[in-house]
């Protein structure tokens, strides 16, 4: 097992190494990546959408593990995409980031038409990742008393990060953003994105009063 383990390191390592030291253009960059860096930012993004808030219920009510869908996630949620939404078309342009193989002589062509200054990619998906790190933490340390609930660890912050990961090095394998600009778009991400979620997780009981609804406004 550890001779398998060690063969499929070293393989992943070698594919990884070659998606970032391949050379590409700017006109040649990856599309293929570009969309599918696309998918799995909203799918970071969207489990924080679709994911229940998973608490231990007060004894008083009902001993046990409950599940509560909340409209209200909606907040932070549009909160951070406005956010992604003022970087790709404001900020950007503030900063003038030339993405790699860009400068100012090409900027505006094909593969430069925008610049990579902050990645918007890996700020979307790495806010996934803060949102629910940061709901998953409060429903657990507040809600449930410390007790943790795997499906709720699995869905807020297992899955963002391995998400907002493959977002990070699929947009540094395609030479969508350079690593400098990735990893600013990725940290503001997740340190908005904690931000919001710890104080919608604070603020809004997981439980939907005492009618048992399993949804919640």
């Amino acid at each position: 097992m550890r001779k398998k383990a060690v063969v499929v390191a070293g393989a992943l390592g070698l594919v990884f190494g070659v998606a970032f030291t391949r050379p590409v253009s700017a006109q040649e960059r990856d599309k293929g990546g570009q969309t599918a860096t696309t998918l799995t930012m909203l799918g970071s993004a969207g489990t924080q959408l679709f994911m229940p808030r998973i608490f231990y219920s007060d004894p008083e009510v009902t001993v046990g593990w409950k599940a509560r869908w909340h409209v209200s996630v909606l907040a932070p949620v549009m909160t951070l995409t406005a956010l992604a939404v003022l970087n790709e078309h404001a900020l950007k342009d503030s900063f003038e980031g030339f993405r790699p193989d860009c400068n100012e002589a090409n900027q505006g062509g094909p593969g430069c038409e925008t610049f990579g200054m902050m990645s918007t990619h890996s700020f979307g998906a790495f806010a996934g990742l803060g949102h629910g790190t940061a709901v998953f933490l409060v429903d657990t340390l507040k809600w449930s008393n410390g007790r943790v609930n795997v499906g709720s660890l699995v869905g807020n912050v297992a899955l963002p990060l391995v998400l907002s990961t493959i977002t990070a090095v699929g947009r540094s394998a395609g030479d969508w953003e350079d690593g400098g600009q990735i990893i600013a778009g990725g940290s503001a991400g997740l340190l908005s994105g904690f931000a919001m979620g710890f104080l919608y997780a604070s603020m809004q009981r997981p439980e939907c009063g005492y009618t048992g609804a399993l949804l919640c406004w």
